[in-house]
């Protein structure tokens, strides 16, 4: 089965603590390796995980702040080292990003002296839609509505279908004649044609929404439907709603509410607030009103529900 999951490098919101790193988190799916706002300490929380720099195939910023940005020069000089003991070098690697923060970006690229044989493809955002295919998936972004300029993303795989043996042997289709049915649609048998639809069923593509600093809004709700995972943003609990509608967040129960009405398989809730000494609270109000949900600790590694 190919590989597909989570691996959080932190859950800290603005300010890191002692037992969470800034925010960042890494998805695995099949041959694509894509880092989301890699906050302060994300190469050092990479060799903690695990996580091959070298292999990333893109990052996906939402927003410019600090927290969810400050880790990228540390990748991008990582990713030079590295390309210096690569015989071929390293495949180019886009960095998905609102465009009105690309001073930002530029700034972080040269925040010190290296040379820089990193190859960053920098893709500015300026609108809700698709980004172009990673691997068979494509990536897709929606506004959210924070303080600043913010894109969610979700990475979604087209929908299938998968081939039912017995129906196969019923009609008598076995070997490179399976390809040719798949390729061509249907293929002519002694008893006559068989479509691709007579033996196999529907499978439905994998997705995987990442939702972070926002309040509840219609882009956050858009990139979550039906997604298998959600990995939604929790700065604060339902006591500091307030807080939350102020700057811009969304508490856990807020959280809880948006998977439950999105139809979500699996809530991953982060970007905690360093108020909260654990993530208990949030977890059993964002279950109020989802039944699958994680509150992400630092390392963690969480799997892609399995298919429906």
């Amino acid at each position: 089965m190919a590989s597909r999951e989570l691996i959080v490098l932190g859950t800290a919101s603005q300010a890191p603590t002692r037992h969470r790193a800034h925010n960042g988190y890494v998805l695995r799916w099949d041959d694509q390796l894509i880092l989301f706002d890699p906050g302060e300490g994300t190469q050092r929380q990479c060799i903690l995980a695990g996580v091959a720099i070298a292999r990333l195939t893109a990052v996906c910023i939402t927003h410019f702040h600090g927290d969810h940005c400050l880790g990228l020069p540390g990748v991008i000089q990582r990713r030079a080292l590295d390309a210096r003991s690569t015989p071929d070098g390293l495949a180019p690697l886009p960095v998905f990003h609102p465009a009105d923060g690309g001073v930002y970006l530029d700034r972080m690229r040269k925040v010190s002296i290296f040379h820089d044989t990193s190859k960053l493809e920098p893709r500015p955002i300026t609108a809700d839609g698709p980004l172009g295919l990673l691997g068979r998936a494509e990536l897709r972004t929606a506004a959210l509505d924070h303080r600043v300029t913010s894109y969610g993303f979700r990475l979604s795989e087209p929908d299938g279908i998968s081939l039912i043996p017995e129906r196969l042997a019923e009609a008598g289709i076995s070997g490179p004649d399976v390809g040719r049915l798949v390729a061509d649609g249907h293929l002519d048998t002694p008893d006559g044609p068989v479509t691709v639809n007579q033996v196999s069923r529907p499978k439905r593509g994998q997705s995987m929404a990442f939702v972070m600093d926002t309040a509840p809004c219609a882009g956050a709700a858009d990139l979550a439907a039906g997604a298998d995972l959600l990995v939604c943003e929790a700065t604060y609990l339902d006591q500091h709603r307030d807080l939350a509608r102020a700057y811009g967040h969304m508490t856990a129960g807020q959280a809880g509410e948006l998977a439950a009405s999105a139809g979500v398989d699996r809530l991953v809730l982060g970007h905690f607030s360093a108020r909260y000494t654990d993530t208990v609270g949030h977890e059993q109000e964002a279950g109020r009103h989802h039944p699958d949900v994680v509150a992400a600790s630092d390392l963690a590694v969480i799997a892609v529900p399995p298919r429906r």
